[in-house]
């Protein structure tokens, strides 16, 4: 009597990590393994058509593509914009953010087919391992995670013999980096991001320069959502991301390394490619600064900050997140209007805004040129009553004044 196998769910992207697991789970567990992409809008038709092909070719016995885009953005990329999001000043969680929404996907997926076991390509070095296992045990803490990478402990260039073996050529020179796509940004890790001194070279990069002349821009917010580019509208958020991609790929816009702590304690550095959500974001800002008072932008950074590092570790599950998602919602009523920008080749500027709630139209005076809502009188008394608390301290300590 044949012997029933082992049911795997595999969050599989067609790379060599996971190409790797799907053979090593058939032929060395000898499982029965469900390949399963979540998709957030990062593959083309062509690019999942390789994939299952690929998938099938090393042994899967299933594969299934579970577009996520429309989650990801109502539940993630919109808060990122909202909370002008980039880790360090830098990163805009281009990959990390997507994670715990494909993670989300897998394991609905291995409980609605009543898999007996969870599978990822992540390794022990990394923070993807963090984000992944924590959405797995919350959901389903009584499913194994398999990890061959991680426990194993495998060298890129083991995995690409052991494939080659099973039948399947990987290009060698492609596997020198680590290529994360998805629709908020692109990461690309290995060889120069191994160190702390050495910059990508820009034949790493998945698109180069193809435009020179600057390239007139109008991105408009609806509370906080940008909803056209100069006077487009769109129905869908996805659309408008995709379309300001392409304008920002044609100049070599977006690219940058970022440097942060990792979840797991150490320093960590990849490069990444992300023009629209970078343009997004900084224009975003700029709308902000425009419209919200200033104890509004400081309290609303910090709680971006906060909800950032949460998310890019992994915590999108915590229930404080929805606390702040929230204040984040309502911090959006009037960041409506037109930011201009102009695009160079591998930079942007922004020129300024248009909106109905511009702060800078009140008409109680005009930054460095005219006051009408005070008397010259009101500003020295303003200004003495502000200095009585330094002039109390330096009465006492006026050493510290030398």
């Amino acid at each position: 009597m044949k012997t029933k196998k082992n049911k795997v769910v595999l969050a599989y992207s067609g790379g060599l990590d996971t190409s790797f697991c799907v053979t090593y789970l058939t032929t060395e567990k000898d499982m029965e393994v469900h390949a399963v992409v979540a998709n957030n809008g990062g593959f083309s038709r062509e690019e999942i058509t390789a994939m299952e092909e690929r998938a099938y070719f090393l042994g899967a016995s299933s594969f299934l593509e579970i577009d996520i885009t429309q989650r990801y953005i109502d539940d993630c990329i919109k808060y990122m914009i909202y909370g002008n999001i980039k880790r360090n000043g830098t990163y805009p969680l281009s990959v990390s953010s997507e994670r715990m929404f494909q993670a989300l996907a897998i394991v609905d997926h291995a409980q609605s087919i009543e898999a007996d076991a969870i599978a990822h390509g992540s390794t022990g070095a990394g923070n993807d391992q963090v984000r992944f296992d924590l959405v797995f045990k919350t959901y389903a803490p009584h499913m194994e995670i398999i990890t061959p990478i991680r426990d194993m402990k495998l060298s890129r260039q083991y995995e690409i013999d052991y494939l080659k073996k099973a039948g399947l050529e990987w290009n060698s020179e492609k596997s020198i980096y680590s290529i994360n796509q998805g629709l908020w940004g692109t990461s690309i890790g290995g060889k120069e991001t191994l160190t702390s001194e050495l910059p990508l070279p820009d034949a790493a990069y998945p698109h180069q320069l193809e435009k020179e002349n600057p390239l007139e821009l109008s991105i408009t917010f609806d509370h906080g959502i940008p909803v056209a580019l100069n006077g487009n509208e769109y129905d869908q958020l996805e659309n408008l991301i995709q379309d300001l991609n392409l304008l920002g790929y044609q100049y070599a816009i977006g690219r940058d390394i970022h440097v942060g702590d990792t979840i797991i304690g150490i320093k960590g550095r990849v490069a990444f490619e992300a023009p629209a959500a970078l343009l997004l974001i900084d224009a975003h800002t700029l709308l902000e600064k425009h419209v919200l008072t200033k104890h509004q932008i400081y309290w609303k950074t910090q709680v971006g900050n906060w909800y950032g590092m949460m998310l890019h570790e992994g915590n999108y599950l915590e229930p404080t997140m929805r606390w702040m998602e929230t204040l984040l919602n309502e911090s959006q009523k009037h960041v409506s209007g037109d930011v201009m920008l102009t695009l160079h080749p591998y930079r942007y500027t922004l020129n300024g805004i248009s909106s109905a709630h511009d702060l800078m139209k009140a008409k109680s005076g005009i930054y460095g040129e005219e006051n009408s809502a005070w008397t010259s009188d009101e500003a020295k008394g303003f200004i003495q009553l502000l200095s009585i608390s330094n002039q109390n301290y330096y009465s006492i300590h006026k050493e510290e004044l030398a």
